[in-house]
Parts: structure tokens; C-alpha cells; sequence
């Protein structure tokens, strides 16, 4: 296991957080909640019917001693939790129209979260990402200042740490939003003990290429600029720019960031999703995420194509955030 990953268990030891899981009968999820459980790292919620969860979990020669499991259908604080999300939601939605929606396991494990019963979820193993976002944004909502919610990975290989932005939810942002998405992913490496250096990338450095593309990035840089002046943070690049010192001479020798950019900001999400896959594929990357980020509390989204170990890592970052 990475260093990455060492770190975040030390801050874990003693701290213990409540994560929940709503596919909880989902082999992966119960495998990786109960190898979390027995290491001490996060305490899990399972939700879904014992009976049932009792039976996969028997078949896999695992036991839920460990594991706190919800059936919404038995939960004895659910009118409450209806109450709750009517009073969130502000007049969008009925008692009724509230419990119907809470029958659907990602929206009563983000109510969990919500009303302080868990510190944390993940999610999206058996479902798609709107299915995990939707109702984060609908109830946890967005920090004050972040108008959307972005996807970062983070991308590990033996003492390599970087993050990458936004590969994972906004498929054209314009100036402002990546602006946010900057500053949000220098939060996010900080959380993960990388000192953030910012590239803004684009397929141009500094003005070498001129269109709307390249125009929107280098805006972008102005507005994070002036929203945190303290930030390393410098673009439009383009990736070699931004990773290779002796490029960075070359072709930005007055850029605040010359060839040592650790958190990397894609100008739209076909870029950030092929890059993040790029590296993980051919560079042997361990791609961790997506983490969710700019939310009030930590949501974050699995892909369908995890695997236990991508569930084990994601709950440890996720109970991370939450400390």
C-alpha cells in the first residue's frame, strides 16, 4: 500500500468515523466494510435487509459482527428523516413525494449523512454517478462560494502523488467553474499532503495557440488568481509545460510554475476523463476517486467497475475528509 494510503490510516487510528454504504449487499461493498471494520479504520453502515446481507455475507465466509446494518423500511427514526429532507428541500417536495424518495438507498444513506447519523457515504458501485450526486446536491449541498461540485482523482504511484481536475462530473466548464475547481483540488491535495502547484492546462502555453479554448483557461487563471492570491497556480499550459522543467524553460520561462505542477486542472471533462485513464493505464497509476469536492460534507462516487480494494481505499479517503 502506498505511502498516500499509510498516512491517511495513521489520522484514522483513533478517530474512527461512520461511513455509510448504501449498495450494501453488494459483494465488493460487504467485502471491503467488514476488512474496514476489522482493522478499525471506519465504522460501516450497511443499508439494506440484515436477513438478506446475513445470507451474502454467509456465502462469502464473512461476518457482519462489526458492521452497523439500516433497513429503511424498519428505520425508527424515518418520519423524522421525512421531515428533515421536506424542510431541506424548501417547499420542492411533498411528505409524501419525501417518502417515496427515501425508499431509494443513496437518497436515505445521504439523509444519514445529512441529520449527522454518519460522517460520510460511498456509493456507486452498482449505481451511476447522478445516482450518487444527485442527492448530495440536493440535500448536503455545495460550500458557501462553490456553485457546482467537481471530481478529482487522485493518482498514486509508489511516492508519486497528483491530483487531477475535473475528470469526472462537469462536462463543459466555462472560466468561473474552473476557477472553482482550482481552488477546490488545491484544498483537496493539501487533505492528502501535497503542497498544491496548480496547472491550468489547455493545448497552448501562454498565448502560443489563440481561440475560445485556450482564451476560457487563461481567464480562468485570472479569476483564481485574484480569488487566492497566495495559491501557486499559473496557465494555460500544456502538460509538458507544466511537468517538464527543461519544456518550462522553453516554452514559459516566466510562469510561476516551471515543470512541477502536482495538481492538474483539464479545460472540460473529455480531457480530464481521457487523461486520468492515460496515466492510469500506461503510466501504472493507481487512480483513487473520483472524490467528490466542494460539497458540505464528504460524498463520494465509485465506478461500476471497482473492485473491493477500490472500496477499501475511497472509504479511507472519505473518512479522512470528514476528520
Amino acid at each position: 500500500m502506498s505511502n498516500l494510503f499509510v498516512t491517511l490510516k495513521g489520522r484514522l487510528a483513533g478517530n474512527t468515523k461512520k461511513i455509510v454504504f448504501p449498495e450494501g449487499s453488494d459483494q465488493r461493498i460487504l467485502q471491503a466494510a467488514i476488512r474496514l471494520a476489522e482493522e478499525g479504520l471506519v465504522k460501516p453502515v450497511l443499508v439494506g435487509k440484515r436477513t438478506e446481507l446475513e445470507q451474502k455475507a454467509a456465502s462469502l465466509k464473512i461476518k457482519l459482527d462489526d458492521v452497523e446494518v439500516i433497513n429503511p423500511a424498519e428505520y425508527p427514526e424515518f418520519d423524522a428523516m421525512i421531515a428533515s429532507f421536506v424542510e431541506r428541500r424548501k417547499g420542492k417536495a411533498t411528505e409524501d413525494q419525501a417518502r417515496e424518495l427515501l425508499k431509494d438507498e443513496n437518497y436515505f444513506g445521504t439523509m444519514l449523512v445529512y441529520m449527522g447519523k454518519a460522517d460520510g457515504l460511498v456509493s456507486g458501485a452498482a449505481h451511476s454517478t447522478a445516482d450518487t450526486v444527485r442527492p448530495a446536491l440536493q440535500i448536503i449541498k455545495t460550500k458557501p462560494g462553490i456553485k457546482k461540485t467537481s471530481g478529482v482523482f487522485i493518482m498514486v504511484r509508489e511516492d508519486e502523488k497528483y491530483v487531477f481536475a475535473d475528470c469526472a462530473i462537469n462536462i463543459a466548464p466555462n472560466s468561473q467553474d474552473l476557477a472553482e475547481i482550482a481552488l477546490a483540488s488545491a484544498e483537496t491535495a493539501a487533505l492528502f499532503d501535497i503542497d498544491p502547484r496548480v496547472a491550468m492546462l489547455s493545448f497552448s502555453t501562454k498565448g502560443s495557440a489563440k481561440s475560445e479554448e485556450t482564451d476560457k483557461v487563461a481567464e480562468a487563471v485570472k479569476i483564481a488568481k485574484e480569488l487566492k492570491p497566495e495559491l501557486t497556480l499559473d496557465g494555460e499550459f500544456q502538460f509538458d509545460a507544466a511537468f517538464v522543467p527543461s519544456v518550462a524553460k522553453q516554452k514559459a520561462p516566466d510562469a510561476d510554475i516551471q515543470g512541477d505542477a502536482n495538481v492538474f486542472v483539464f479545460p472540460g471533462l473529455e480531457a480530464g476523463n481521457i487523461g486520468y485513464k492515460i496515466a492510469q493505464r500506461l503510466g501504472n497509476f493507481d487512480a483513487v476517486g473520483p472524490i467528490l469536492q466542494g460539497l458540505n460534507q464528504p460524498v463520494n462516487d465509485l465506478s461500476r467497475g471497482c473492485n473491493t480494494d477500490d472500496v477499501y481505499k475511497l472509504a479511507i479517503i472519505t473518512a479522512a475528509q470528514a476528520l
